[in-house]
């Protein structure tokens, strides 16, 4: 591929004004990938990777990078390129509400907020380090820290001065930089996002900034004019590789189990919860008589610590003979002033029971599918903002009274003190807060009757939901 300008002569120059680190990235999409096969010394990586690991590739490690679809690990990256579309697990919310937003409308927004290249046009990308005229880019990235980036706006402010807006949707910073750049022509800073700095090691220093490959000169010609006036500047960082697939968080490992809890059939899966004397307990047996089949979180995981399971194997072996009752079952409150204070421990714990209680709750949903594949199935986790489990169901209730009306019925039910119930509540999450996570509220604080109402309505709403979801 020729070039149209001595890219070697303009970037030199940068980098000497800017003190750059790492090498201005030469991108650019391709329509075809079979244009990938002129690109001399270009690489694909063997592994399949990220977007911005292969960028670091290229910036720090004096690689040529092509890559097309199938050299992706997530569509999370070939989908900001216009290579695929994203998912339905992306669309609903469910994705981006496992670990980044608080809820799946938030995640509707945030997906929606994501700017991308259009879908097909375009089968492949190339990167290079531009100052050994690879190939002609559409846009150059550059990787700095803040001063470094000031005063490349300068540079770009210089002639015909313009104000620069900066974007940041998050997570998935590389759509702000790269797709923003390509669709509105102007250069587009902005913050690498937790994934490039765990994943493209992109330092806490670093800010990106893609810029248009026509205002390369003029961002030179700025950076020229400042230093003859005395605006100069020194320092910069870089990182390094590695092979992705197994050090992902749960928005991505957790994908297969996912897909594994909500099937391939027409169950819904309504996630209950509620607080300390709210009376889940109550609307759960209302929404049962209803012919709703309910797994109970509290009744797996007490299943799956009976003597000799092998969770309970794992934590005898782990913690000892000192956490068993005479009759060998687990002495829980022991077990609790054990990981009370110990965060190493707790995982630990957590560690050999709850893999043990997904596969029981994998094997109640197929048990109960495999006799009605339409069933409305209620999981009652007590615990499932506070676990963040939230993200397993298609629709979430929660069962609603006032904090202040939590503790008065917890006084009556276990006769305490209003400070013991009130230091029961503090080892939940606020009622009020997890409001904000829900689905559907039920308002349990009057008559029973209105409870009823409200779950009536609920259940109206859940069979109208399943038919749409069949359709």
């Amino acid at each position: 591929m020729q070039t149209q300008r001595d890219w070697e002569k303009i970037v030199r120059r940068m980098e000497l004004l800017m003190r750059l680190k790492s090498f201005p990235v030469a991108f650019k999409m391709l329509a075809n990938k079979e244009e990938l096969h002129n690109i001399s010394f270009l690489r694909r990586v063997a592994q399949k990777s990220t977007l911005c690991q292969m960028i670091t590739l290229v910036r720090n490690f004096d690689w040529t990078v092509g890559a097309e679809l199938s050299d992706f690990l997530t569509p999370t990256c070939s989908s900001i390129l216009g290579l695929e579309d994203i998912p339905e697990v992306h669309k609903d919310g469910t994705f981006r509400s496992i670990v980044w937003v608080k809820t799946r409308a938030d995640a509707r927004k945030y997906e929606a907020s994501i700017p991308r290249l259009p879908l097909g046009k375009y089968e492949a990308v190339a990167m290079a380090p531009l100052v050994y005229n690879p190939f002609e880019p559409d846009i150059v990235l550059f990787y700095a820290n803040p001063a470094q980036m000031m005063l490349l706006i300068n540079a770009l402010q210089f002639e015909n001065y313009e104000t620069m807006q900066f974007h940041c949707v998050g997570e998935s910073s590389c759509s702000d930089a790269i797709a923003r750049c390509y669709l509105t022509g102007k250069p587009s800073l902005t913050i690498p996002c937790y994934g490039e700095r765990r994943y493209g090691h992109a330092q806490d220093e670093d800010l990106v900034m893609a810029v248009p490959v026509d205002m390369m000169e003029k961002a030179l010609r700025g950076l020229e004019t400042l230093y003859r006036r005395g605006v100069r500047y020194p320092i910069s960082y870089a990182g390094a590789e590695q092979d992705l697939a197994q050090a992902f968080p749960g928005s991505y490992g957790s994908m297969g189990q996912l897909e594994q809890f909500r099937g391939q059939d027409n169950r819904l899966l309504l996630g209950v919860t509620g607080g300390i004397a709210t009376g889940k307990s109550t609307v759960v047996k209302m929404l049962q008589q209803k012919g709703a089949p309910v797994i109970d979180f509290d009744l797996l995981a007490r299943k799956v610590v009976e003597p000799d399971e092998p969770a309970w194997q794992d934590i005898v072996a782990y913690f000892g003979q000192q956490v068993l009752q005479d009759d060998r079952a687990l002495d829980r409150k022991k077990l609790s002033e054990l990981i009370f204070r110990d965060l190493e421990k707790r995982k630990k714990l957590e560690s050999f029971t709850h893999p043990r209680i997904y596969e029981e709750f994998a094997k109640e949903l197929n048990e109960i599918t495999a006799q009605d594949p339409n069933a409305i199935i209620l999981v009652d986790v007590p615990l499932m903002i506070e676990l963040n489990l939230q993200y397993i169901f298609h629709k979430l209730m929660l069962v609603y009274i006032p904090g202040a009306l939590q503790i008065e019925r917890l006084m009556k039910r276990d006769g305490i003190s209003r400070e013991e119930a009130a230091n029961m509540l503090k080892a939940q999450l606020p009622i009020e807060e997890k409001v904000g996570y829900a689905d559907y509220v039920i308002n349990n604080e009057g008559e029973l009757a209105a409870t009823q109402k409200q779950v009536d309505e609920l259940w109206a709403k859940l069979k109208q939901i399943q038919q749409e979801k069949h359709a």
